[in-house]
């Protein structure tokens, strides 16, 4: 955290705050067949919620990918991209 004064009487404080985006790309391990899939929930090297057509799939992450199985198939995904974004916050 980082504090700024902006003016005489502004003090500011520059936050960082982490962002994801709200899809990845998901493969098909058993067809190769790439898909974009809609994030639900995220916890960066831990876990990974998505939605590929309509069905949720629950990915645990294996040290290098997140890995999940839904309907006879697996499921493989480097994750959402991750953002770094800096924040004011005025008082």
């Amino acid at each position: 955290m980082v504090s700024l004064s902006l003016g005489k009487c502004i003090n500011r404080e520059i936050l960082m705050a982490t962002e994801y985006d709200k899809v990845c790309t998901v493969t098909c391990t058993d067809n190769d067949k790439v898909a974009e899939a809609e994030v639900d929930r995220f916890s960066d090297k831990q876990f990974l919620d998505i939605f590929l057509a309509g069905n949720k799939i629950h990915m645990q992450y294996n040290g290098k990918v997140y890995v999940g199985n839904k309907m006879g198939f697996e499921f493989t995904t480097p994750g959402p991209k991750i953002y770094q974004v800096n924040r004011l916050r005025g008082y």
